[in-house]
């Protein structure tokens, strides 16, 4: 099924006219990984639709990770049906995670040579307000030092979510296990999630959910590391890059609604909170142990699991309400270097 989508992503596009009509933005290659989600895929392609218009030279591929629930069909339908001819649809063979999903059409795009100067990636559970990717565009065309920037995400009623952070370290680990506020005031330049901004600001990493990518970056660091299956994987880049001296930078003028969760279902704000899958820990841990090495990775785990059993006595004699996923501990130490020990698992194939 992939060798059917192996040939130039430019094919099959109706690109060019900007030139031709002055425009003075380069071409902007947009991902958008499908799983068991059309409905919010078409959701978001629609939203698209004046982008498309405004920027002429847009390119959208939407891949699905063998869904296997009707989702080729139906977002094929909707492509046909609607005539967006600024969209290419690719089925891939297997679920390969959001790496491996993002990564499939810009790895296509490197081997033939015809990658854009911008890749964007756009979580299918997200609505594009309008101005939003030339926003993103604009500011990285004035600051060729930038290498990523990412959107203001936000609920539908237009308040703000955290979408720009720092890198997680063994001090995060300490502030988020154990919630307590003087210790939060202490640790406040290394908490994960800092305020939000109202301006465009440096950061460390930016959330993947509409994360614009320059192609010197991705010539330069890799594609995104299949070794994460979900979660971290955006962070991973981040730090790759800011290791090649590229820049980071959050640009609160592109606005983009995101349905917190939708996709993934794990970090969902509404219902019953979900017992942390088994990827998310993996994640974790192949975060801290590529980048920083097994003794970090002890002092990241010993910290989370002493702040975090300290905090959950607090709560309980506290008697606060229990708002973590359920076997968190449990399911934390059963993952920590005590039980999984320090080998790097290989990248999947």
């Amino acid at each position: 099924m992939l060798n059917e989508h192996s040939s130039n992503l430019t094919e099959g596009y109706e690109i060019g006219s900007a030139q031709a009509e002055g425009c003075s933005l380069p071409v902007v290659l947009v991902v958008i990984l499908n799983y068991r989600t059309p409905g919010l895929t078409i959701g978001c392609l629609k939203s698209l639709v004046d982008e498309a218009k405004d920027l002429a030279n847009i390119q959208v591929i939407v891949t699905d990770n063998d869904s296997g629930d009707g989702s080729n069909e139906k977002i094929s339908e909707e492509i046909a049906k609607e005539n967006w001819n600024w969209v290419k649809f690719i089925p891939l063979a297997r679920n390969g995670g959001f790496a491996f999903g993002n990564n499939f059409p810009i790895r296509q795009a490197l081997e033939s040579k015809s990658l854009p100067p911008y890749v964007l990636l756009l979580n299918p559970d997200t609505i594009v307000k309008p101005g939003a990717i030339r926003a993103l565009v604009e500011f990285m065309e004035q600051h060729p030092d930038v290498g990523i920037a990412g959107s203001r995400l936000e609920d539908p009623d237009g308040t703000s979510q955290c979408s720009a952070f720092r890198f997680h370290t063994f001090w995060s680990e300490l502030d988020h296990g154990l919630r307590l506020g003087l210790v939060t005031q202490l640790l406040s330049k290394w908490i994960v999630a800092p305020p939000i901004s109202d301006i465009a600001c440096p950061t460390d990493w930016v959330a993947g959910a509409s994360m614009i990518i320059r192609r010197e970056v991705i010539e330069q660091v890799g594609l995104m590391d299949e070794g994460y299956f979900m979660y971290y994987e955006e962070m991973d880049f981040c730090l790759q890059a800011f290791r090649s001296k590229w820049k980071c930078w959050y640009v609160p003028e592109s606005r983009v609604i995101h349905l917190v969760g939708q996709s993934s279902g794990v970090t969902n704000k509404k219902g019953t909170t979900k017992r942390r899958p088994q990827y998310v820990f993996d994640s974790r841990r192949r975060y801290f142990l590529k980048n920083y090495g097994s003794l970090y990775l002890i002092a990241a785990d010993f910290l989370w699991l002493a702040s975090f059993s300290i905090w959950r006595l607090r709560r309980i004699l506290q008697r606060k309400p229990d708002g973590d996923p359920p076997y968190l501990l449990w399911d934390s130490l059963c993952n920590s270097f005590l039980f999984r020990g320090f080998k790097l698992d290989r990248n999947p194939t």
